[in-house]
């Protein structure tokens, strides 16, 4: 048996269940497949940026996203012995009413479902195969059932299904900035802003969440070990401060708390073809340095969204899409190599330059990301 819907999305994370939510209150029919039960790293949280505040509230979600989460007003780059090299008031920069924001990803996953109708979002269903028919998409799943479709749309991250479909089997490749990391929650040790201390072995960032616990990133700058063995932070983060040392010792004494991230990129040459289309990670993942993954997707929503609501024929949408997706996302990994270049300097080198070069770096790129994403 064969079920038809206008767009069929494989993912429900961030920009699955955003894509999910635009598309239905543009009138699309359109269903999400989930190859799993429950989200993921739902327990961690997520910085966003302003413009991942401006697509949020584009998407009707700036009451909600208030009653959640804790402003990011200051951000703090230090050494790893606490010297601070310079900080940036966030909150200037945006303004009050796009001020970034940290909150748990577990909210915003809340926030984007709200409203969808349940029978929306199909869980453990995975796509197993896609074949181009005429002008419709034959999607197979793990289900007896397959699907027809005018637009797949590959929402399924960084090992996207779709891509590897659909894309010659591009893979990710891994970010220049470092070979592992890991993600975790805390108590807070004493942090009051959004903090990088970053060292010639490793780097660690913490951002308080709420009065009570702080989101942490730590990553091994360098190393050839198996860092999928995260004790080789506990020899890195020695000649750190206090509450780099207090929390990583938290994450450490806890280790279901820690969640290892390779810290992988995608760059495509295309992210569609005929009646196939990817978006965020499973298009353009990029590391982690200015936090751009949830908002470049949430981007993508939108202008996706309004192209397929505002027309009858689709043909076109996919190049239309990323002509004008682009060039953002080439400026945001284009930031991200220079800013991974300059955290794997000499550290001598890196923080005599970073009281300089950093608040110009900061600059460069937010000031572009600014625009509305329909400029």
């Amino acid at each position: 048996m064969s079920l038809h819907h206008d767009v069929v999305i494989s993912g429900a994370g961030i920009a699955g269940l955003a894509g999910l939510r635009e598309m239905l209150r543009q009138g699309i029919n359109a269903v999400a497949l989930e190859q799993r039960t429950c989200a993921a790293d739902a327990g961690l949280a997520i910085n966003l940026p302003g413009n991942a505040i401006a697509s949020l509230h584009a998407l009707g979600l700036a009451e909600a996203l208030e009653a959640r989460g804790r402003p990011v007003r200051r951000r703090e780059y230090r050494t790893d012995q606490g010297r601070l090299l310079f900080a940036v008031d966030e909150a200037a920069f945006w303004g009050e009413t796009l001020t970034p924001r940290c909150l748990r990803r577990g909210d915003l996953m809340m926030m984007l479902a709200a409203g969808v109708p349940e029978e929306r979002i199909r869980r453990g269903i995975r796509v197993t195969g896609v074949q181009t028919q005429d002008a419709e998409v034959q999607v197979t799943t793990s289900l007896p059932d397959s699907l027809s479709t005018r637009l797949l749309v590959g929402a399924d991250g960084v090992n996207s299904t779709v891509r590897q479909h659909c894309f010659d089997h591009e893979v990710p490749t891994a970010a220049r900035l470092s070979s592992a990391s890991w993600r975790f929650m805390v108590s807070n040790p004493g942090v009051d802003c959004w903090t990088v201390w970053a060292g010639a072995k490793a780097m660690v960032h913490l951002l308080p969440v709420d009065n009570d616990q702080v989101y942490g990133w730590a990553a091994a700058l360098g190393s050839d070990r198996d860092t999928r063995d995260a004790t080789i932070l506990g020899e890195l983060k020695r000649r750190f401060p206090a509450p780099v040392v207090s929390a990583v010792n938290q994450a450490l004494a806890q280790p279901q708390t820690l969640h290892y991230s390779p810290l992988e990129e995608v760059r495509l040459s295309r992210w569609g073809r005929p009646g196939v289309l990817l978006i965020g990670d499973a298009a353009h993942a990029t590391a982690p340095v200015w936090a751009q993954g949830a908002a470049l997707a949430l981007e993508d929503v939108i202008v996706l969204s309004r192209l397929l609501g505002s027309r009858e024929n689709w043909t076109d949408v996919p190049a239309e899409y990323e002509q004008r997706r682009r060039a953002r996302v080439d400026h945001v990994q284009t930031m991200t190599d220079r800013m991974s270049r300059a955290a794997r300097l000499p550290t001598a080198v890196r923080n005599l330059l970073m009281p300089f070069l950093g608040p110009r770096s900061y600059g460069a790129t937010y000031e572009p990301l600014k625009r509305s994403v329909d400029a």
